[in-house]
């Protein structure tokens, strides 16, 4: 069993900045790709970056520049650093890993529960 848990959402200033964290627990054998995506209210859930298991990473365009993600590969954790944040960042941020456990080393994709980011102009 494999669990995904982030972490890190809050309310915070225009221009101001937040760390999102994303780990995974349980019988993990491998620790592939992480994209982040967010949600506002009333939208369409929307991709926002990636990283590879070799660290290499891609953006969306509204977050370039601003955003970056990294990753802990010895302990099973992603990052979204957010800086420069705006109020149309505020979303609900959700991460979502491909994981393979002991059991079944096949990379198979798991949705953290989400965390809100809120941000007052």
């Amino acid at each position: 069993q494999v669990q995904l848990v982030e972490s890190g959402g809050g309310l915070v200033q225009a221009g101001g900045s937040l760390r999102l964290s994303c780990v995974a627990s349980g019988s993990i054998f491998v620790f592939e790709s992480t994209y982040w995506y967010r949600q506002a209210p009333g939208k369409e859930r929307e991709w926002v970056a990636r990283i590879s298991s070799d660290g290499s990473s891609i953006y969306a365009n509204p977050v370039k520049g601003r955003f970056t993600v990294s990753r802990d590969n010895t302990e099973n954790t992603a990052y979204l650093q957010m800086n420069s944040l705006k109020p149309e960042d505020t979303a609900v941020y959700y991460c979502n890993s491909f994981i393979g456990t002991v059991a079944d080393r096949a990379p198979r994709s798991y949705w953290g529960q989400g965390t809100q980011v809120t941000v007052s102009s």
